[in-house]
């Protein structure tokens, strides 16, 4: 950064700007400091490696690498680890563990009449949603909650959790654009995994891995709707 520019109160990076720890994001005090950054006198300075986000007043950073921290209300894909008495222990990429406990299915179950590896086995794969997340990181799942499932077919891809928004994209723009353009039923999930099924997986895989490796990247809607197009 040149001197002038750090003289200069209005100085700011454009939105979706690459920036790393400690560089300056704005010279501002119209803004507030938000997730991953902090204030040092005039400057909002960036704690992590990533993108810098203006929501409103408030400027954040979305990390570019990460692990996947749960919070209530996420959307999961999990695998079935371990089945229980009480319920089912999910492993949902994460340093963490869930549990599924028999509250959080739909239909009643009585463990001492059924089996319950009848109801999800080990490495049954499900979407389920957050209902719970302790101080001391016991985290409970629903799947009473719409769109939860057990999956069946398919395959199962992996990214970078903090990606997730970027293949989302505003309003689901970008993953309706590979479902519409591929005809695949897909479903993401907040800790970096998806699920997909159709008879153009391939290409909505490349899809999805091309966004994962260019989220910093301009155009990119553009870039992959192209890249659909041409299947």
């Amino acid at each position: 950064m040149n001197e002038d520019m750090e003289n200069d109160e209005n100085f700011e990076k454009k939105d979706k700007t690459v920036v790393l720890p400690g560089d300056s994001i704005i010279e501002s005090m119209e803004y507030l400091p938000g997730r991953n950054c902090f204030r040092e006198g005039n400057s909002i300075i960036s704690k992590r490696l990533g993108l810098a986000h203006f929501k409103g007043h408030v400027i954040e950073v979305v990390p570019l690498s990460g692990m996947y921290v749960p919070e209530v209300g996420d959307m999961v894909i999990g695998e079935v680890a371990e089945v229980q008495h009480a319920g089912w222990v999910i492993d949902i990429n994460s340093p963490y563990q869930a549990f599924l406990p028999l509250s959080g299915v739909a239909e009643f179950i009585d463990p001492a009449k059924t089996d319950m590896a009848k109801i999800y086995r080990k490495g049954d794969v499900i979407y389920g949603k957050i209902l719970l997340v302790s101080p001391a990181k016991s985290i409970h799942i629903s799947m009473q909650a719409p769109k939860t499932r057990k999956f069946t077919g398919g395959r199962i891809l992996s990214i970078s959790p903090v990606k997730v928004p970027r293949l989302i994209g505003k309003q689901g723009s970008m993953i309706n654009l590979i479902k519409d353009k591929t005809g695949c039923m897909i479903s993401v999930g907040q800790n970096g995994l998806i699920w997909l099924q159709g008879e153009n997986e391939e290409l909505a895989a490349n899809a999805i891995n091309e966004i994962e490796k260019k989220s910093h990247v301009e155009g990119l809607t553009d870039h992959i709707e192209k890249m659909l197009s041409r299947k």
